[in-house]
């Protein structure tokens, strides 16, 4: 009786290993920030307001006489006209301070910081602008023929303007779109912005 060898698993592991990993990266999404101060002042102004009515109250239940600014305001809702210079301020106030807080809660903040790509779902990353324009100005003043440089990078364009003070110009602005679009590449962000460069001679003295 003859046995066939079972063929060896070994090669079709190492081709399972070779596979590139074809999981799609995570979406780069906006860091929210915290807003720790409109929160905390929103928080402060109702536990104030909230804490001195209950104080009323609860001196009135015992007793007291209301407050006089208790009484001027219940006077005031109770006589005053709806159509009054003074309520339509206070409610014109109110409104814009409700879409303000509003307008905080729905949007992310941090315009500052960059989303960068999510090679890794569990890795989130973010580059500060500031240091996305001094990475590139430095990439800039690499060019030959540029003598200085102005780089301000936003979330969908970075905006470079150079002097040059010697070499064509056309010449320095090619280089320079080449070297700015690789640095803006490398930067490894999620949505790369579109790069703008200007390129023009030092002024004259004199």
């Amino acid at each position: 009786m003859t046995t066939t060898p079972a063929p060896d698993p070994s090669p079709v592991r190492d081709e399972e290993e070779k596979k590139p990993d074809t999981a799609p990266a995570a979406p780069a999404r906006r860091f929210w920030a915290v807003r720790r101060v409109p929160a905390a002042l929103l928080a402060a102004v109702v536990l104030g307001g909230a804490g001195l009515l209950l104080y009323d109250v609860a001196a009135v239940r015992a007793g007291h006489s209301a407050m006089a600014w208790r009484k001027e305001v219940a006077d005031g809702l109770a006589t005053r006209p709806l159509d009054s210079t003074w309520v339509l301020a206070g409610a014109s106030l109110a409104a814009a301070l409700g879409l303000w807080l509003l307008f905080l809660a729905l949007t992310p903040g941090l315009r500052s910081v960059l989303p960068m790509r999510r090679d890794h779902p569990d890795v989130r990353a973010g580059l500060d602008r500031g240091a996305a324009s001094l990475i590139l100005r430095d990439r800039a003043m690499e060019v030959s023929g540029v003598q200085s440089a102005k780089v301000r990078v936003r979330r969908s364009k970075a905006a470079v303007r150079a002097v040059s003070h010697f070499r064509g110009l056309d010449e320095v602005r090619a280089d320079l779109e080449h070297a700015i679009a690789t640095g803006i590449d490398e930067l490894g962000l999620a949505r790369p912005p579109a790069p703008k460069v200007r390129v023009a001679r030092p002024p004259r003295k004199g």
